[in-house]
């Protein structure tokens, strides 16, 4: 495969999820401001702007309304819902011979349809229009299942979708801590992680703060949970590789993949609850060493053009 087809697919990948997970953050802060009206809106805009690793420093005041436009309406940053989905279209148009007509059909719409984003917040409420974007990113989602071959395009597109996974996953327990971890709060997350009512399948409906952390983070079989994208991205990567060599993993994003899962995995719930800022802090790390381990092995490596004096 072509390396600017499987970057294409990759970022496609991470975008999509990163805009639907940006929708999801967004939604959950939003909605626990609401639910509290004691709670400091500045502090805690400011907070979730420092999660999302949006600077704050050179604002003198931030609002709702100015959250909602730098993570949800800036077009020009890709680490918002619109941005990402742009820039997950404009990927998505530069390898159109191997996405399938579906995806594409699906990414234009939605891109379209962003073009009255504004609009849409201002006649019915940020919320419905944050869950419009989360079915749209699951419309695609089912799509990329159904349409594409299990081939190198596959992998690298799914490789892209974990990592970002992981990352948002982190980001958005990283909300919980910052604001003050209660059982409320777990409630509110297990929500937006669309796992409410799969966890109380799996813990008999008990709610704490031991079993809600320990589903995020440690479930196998729950596809959101952080260990379970780090599984799949694994996957991904020893079937990319399938040579490893006689001795340790073939790559350093295999490398540093094992490590942080393996960490993660024999860590107990009491010692998560303990550690747990360190813990995100640390799986976001991973995420960035993962892209650019992934990047030097796999995508075309352009070299900076250095300019030179004309000779007469």
């Amino acid at each position: 495969m072509l390396s600017r087809i499987a970057e294409s697919l990759y970022w496609i990948g991470r975008y999509v999820e990163r805009a639907e997970d940006t929708a999801r953050i967004l939604d959950v802060h939003l909605h626990r401001m609401l639910a509290d009206p004691w709670t400091d809106e500045e502090v805690a805009c400011r907070s979730l702007l420092s999660v999302m690793g949006a600077a704050t420093d050179r604002l003198d005041a931030v609002g709702v309304t100015g959250v909602v436009e730098r993570l949800g309406l800036d077009t020009t940053d890709t680490g918002s819902v619109l941005g990402a989905l742009a820039a997950a279209r404009e990927n998505a148009r530069g390898s159109r011979e191997t996405v399938s007509a579906e995806m594409w059909e699906c990414l234009n719409t939605t891109w379209l349809g962003l073009a009255d984003a504004r609009d849409r917040i201002d006649r019915r409420g940020v919320h419905p229009f944050f869950q419009w974007v989360r079915e749209r990113c699951c419309v695609l989602a089912g799509l990329a299942d159904t349409t594409m071959s299990r081939d190198e395009g596959w992998l690298f597109l799914v490789l892209g979708r974990s990592i970002e996974r992981v990352d948002m996953t982190a980001r958005l327990l990283s909300t919980h801590t910052r604001a003050g971890g209660t059982i409320p709060s777990w409630l509110t997350l297990l929500r937006s992680c669309g796992a409410w009512e799969t966890y109380l399948r799996t813990y008999r409906g008990s709610l704490s703060d031991r079993h809600a952390a320990e589903f995020l983070l440690l479930d196998r079989l729950f596809p959101r949970s952080v260990l379970a994208a780090l599984i799949t991205a694994e996957t991904c990567l020893a079937e990319l590789e399938p040579d490893p060599g006689r001795v340790g993993v073939g790559t350093e994003a295999q490398r540093v993949l094992g490590r942080a899962r393996t960490e993660l995995a024999y860590k107990s719930p009491e010692e998560l609850l303990t550690s747990l800022p360190q813990v995100l802090a640390g799986l976001e790390r991973t995420c960035s060493a993962v892209n650019e381990a992934v990047s030097a092995r796999y995508f075309r490596q352009t070299a900076a053009v250095a300019w030179a004096e004309a000779v007469a």
